[in-house]
């Protein structure tokens, strides 16, 4: 038992003793900021600025540590390795595996953007719109190809085909025309009123006379088919109630754009005298000159007349003034220019009609 108890002392007493020699070891030994401040020190108080002579091998031998030979005389603000300054707070991220490659795949679309941004140069947007402008140029073409087409194997309009045409240099889906922009308006487009009494007097064709009438009493020539189709309707109007006739008085009536308005149209005998084709200038001639489009649509709609044999060939063309007291001076210094017109009943000439044998009273027959 006693040995044991002096056994123990004695390793308890060494134990002691070590840890006071390990602890003035620890003491003794400088450490590294006081290894560089005595570095520094001894190279100061030196009379020469001699380095202390390195190792052959330092830079190449890694067992030597930088630290170790490190050598400072006669410097301020040393620096060991790269330096960064910041002035301000400095915010320092700390990047896993995960968010570099949300880093990488940032990377990658900033480089597909700038390609596409590339793709979107100004060369290449106008080498697109080029395209797009000649494929628009094509459509077009294409498109005005197409209804010209149409246009020209489009079946006529039923108001084309009907008898009173002459010449198409005037497409008109409602009206048929006379050729040049004559139009020809019916009964039912000027608005013809039907209670009215029916005619009675056929009208034989071929035609020998073309009488030549107007309006008259102050009546202003009308210009478009709107005014005209209203005239047209005051005059039947006025026939039918204070001239107690069955209808209007003309076969055919012309305006002063050159419009033929149809009256009792080629089938029945006009009001002043059978066997005469009356033709009416809607105004007052003795006040007011004829159109040169009023006179032409004269000519076109006699021309149409001898064309389909609803004159004769060799008709007379004759103003009412020579029978009775119309067309106006105007018109008749016009008409009696025109190739077919017959001076009867003027000065010595024979009465107009008598070789039919017809009198004064058959220009006057109000029927």
């Amino acid at each position: 038992m006693f040995e044991q108890n002096s056994s123990s002392s004695s390793t308890m007493a060494a134990e002691s003793a070590l840890c006071s020699v390990s602890r003035q070891r620890e003491r003794s030994r400088p450490s590294p900021a006081q290894r560089l401040h005595n570095l520094t020190s001894a190279s100061a108080t030196s009379s020469t600025s001699t380095a202390i002579p390195l190792p052959q091998n330092v830079f190449t031998n890694p067992s030597i540590q930088p630290s170790s030979v490190v050598n400072l005389s006669h410097s301020t603000d040393v620096v060991i390795g790269p330096m960064t300054q910041y002035q301000g707070p400095v915010s320092i991220y700390y990047m896993d595996a995960s968010m570099e490659a949300h880093a990488m795949q940032a990377a990658a679309g900033i480089n597909s953007s700038s390609n596409r941004s590339r793709d979107n140069s100004p060369s290449k947007r106008l080498n697109r719109n080029t395209i797009l402008l000649i494929t628009l140029i094509l459509l077009v073409l294409a498109t005005a190809l197409i209804v010209l087409y149409v246009e020209l194997n489009r079946p006529r309009s039923e108001a084309a085909n009907k008898a009173i045409y002459f010449g198409n240099t005037y497409d008109h889906d409602t009206f048929p025309n006379l050729g040049n922009g004559h139009l020809v308006i019916d009964r039912i487009q000027w608005g013809a009123s039907s209670n009215v009494r029916p005619l009675t007097v056929p009208l034989r064709r071929p035609i020998p006379y073309v009488l030549i009438t107007h309006i008259g009493v102050q009546s202003i020539p009308c210009s478009n088919v709107y005014k005209c189709s209203i005239k047209m309707r005051t005059i039947q109007d006025a026939a039918v109630a204070e001239k107690i006739l069955p209808d209007i008085q003309s076969n055919f009536y012309v305006s002063d754009e050159g419009n033929i308005y149809v009256g009792r149209g080629w089938d029945w005998a006009n009001t002043y005298a059978n066997q005469t084709l009356a033709i009416t200038f809607m105004g007052d001639y003795g006040r007011y000159m004829p159109s040169p489009k009023q006179l032409e649509g004269v000519q076109f709609l006699l021309a149409h007349a001898v064309a389909n044999h609803q004159l004769e060939a060799d008709y007379k063309l004759v103003a009412q003034n020579q029978t009775a007291k119309s067309p106006g001076v105007n018109v008749f210094r016009e008409i009696r220019k025109w190739p077919h017109f017959y001076g009867c009943g003027l000065d010595d000439a024979p009465a107009c009609g008598s070789e039919l044998g017809m009198t004064r009273a058959s220009w006057d027959a109000k029927q």
